[in-house]
């Protein structure tokens, strides 16, 4: 991918994406599309009550604009594979990339190898990790900007997988919007946030990560660049089944674990930027653990 190839679908998504902003947000506040707050989750965030949700819409349209336009001359040419990945976050499809109805591959990272699964297994295997994917995104979508910031670095992760695997380059258009897309909406989801991404956008998201790595054929990577999202799923059923197996004891201050650190003492923007930083790192890893795919 050239230079061009790489900043274009973030800007240009960057800019779809603040302009749907300033459009979408006063239709959701006359529509009063306000966010409730769960009485469970810490009382001071019951001031962003009414705030409007459903903002994922903008960088849903933000990305989808993107990848048309963009896209184009690779879709007359008979190309479609980034549509392929925007579809599948929309419907939550399952995708896969099977060698045929007997068997697939499945790449491990760090190990530069492949194991061969039936493809029956494969099937639940996939539908276990996108179901858990797009379940994990929803939850960590907690606080104003969380989610997002979070998933910028897993966007960046999977543009630097098209910039360095030949053939990749729509995937490579793809991840450039959702970065775009997700830097644009938080021009209005930073705190405080004026907009919330809410069920649209959250599932969105996590449709949109599990089909990426599936699409590069690296599921398993997951574990790495969602490594805040399987924490925060994880601290969700620690603490459920604690509770349940000691009557009433809990392990963290609240869950899930955002509002665990906020219950301790920490500020929204701290918990956002420590869990940016890890999410980060988690991408760094991630590299390292595939970068032998490629001869490096």
């Amino acid at each position: 991918m050239g230079i061009m190839e790489i900043v274009l679908p973030v800007a240009v998504c960057f800019i779809v994406t603040a302009i749907a902003g300033k459009l979408l947000i006063p239709a959701l506040v006359k529509l009063k599309a306000g966010q409730s707050i769960k009485e469970i989750g810490p009382s001071w965030h019951m001031t962003k009550q009414g705030t409007p949700t459903m903002g994922g819409l903008m960088f849903i349209i933000g990305i989808g604009l993107t990848i048309v336009v963009l896209g184009w001359q690779r879709m007359m040419a008979g190309s479609f594979v980034h549509l392929y990945v925007y579809l599948f976050a929309l419907v939550f499809g399952a995708i896969g990339y099977i060698d045929d109805y007997q068997k697939v591959k499945l790449y491990i990272p760090f190990w530069n190898t492949h194991i061969v699964l039936p493809w029956i297994v494969y099937l639940v295997f996939a539908a276990f990790v996108i179901v858990g994917t797009v379940n994990a995104v929803n939850i960590t979508d907690g606080l104003d900007g969380l989610s997002s910031s979070v998933t910028v670095p897993v966007g960046l992760f999977f543009l630097v997988m098209a910039v360095i695997w030949p053939g990749f380059e729509q995937l490579g258009l793809f991840s450039g919007a959702l970065v775009g897309g997700l830097l644009g909406f938080l021009l209005y989801n930073h705190y405080p946030a004026k907009v919330f991404m809410g069920d649209t956008g959250s599932l969105f998201l996590g449709g949109a990560v599990a089909a990426l790595a599936f699409a590069y054929d690296m599921p398993l990577v997951l574990i790495l660049v969602g490594i805040v999202y399987i924490c925060e799923t994880l601290s969700d059923i620690i603490q459920v089944g604690y509770f349940k197996l000691t009557h009433g004891k809990r392990i963290f201050k609240m869950a899930p674990l955002h509002h665990h650190f906020e219950m301790c003492g920490w500020k929204e923007t701290k918990v956002v930027a420590v869990f940016t930083a890890v999410s980060v790192i988690g991408c760094v890893i991630a590299y390292l653990a595939v970068c032998q795919r490629f001869g490096f």
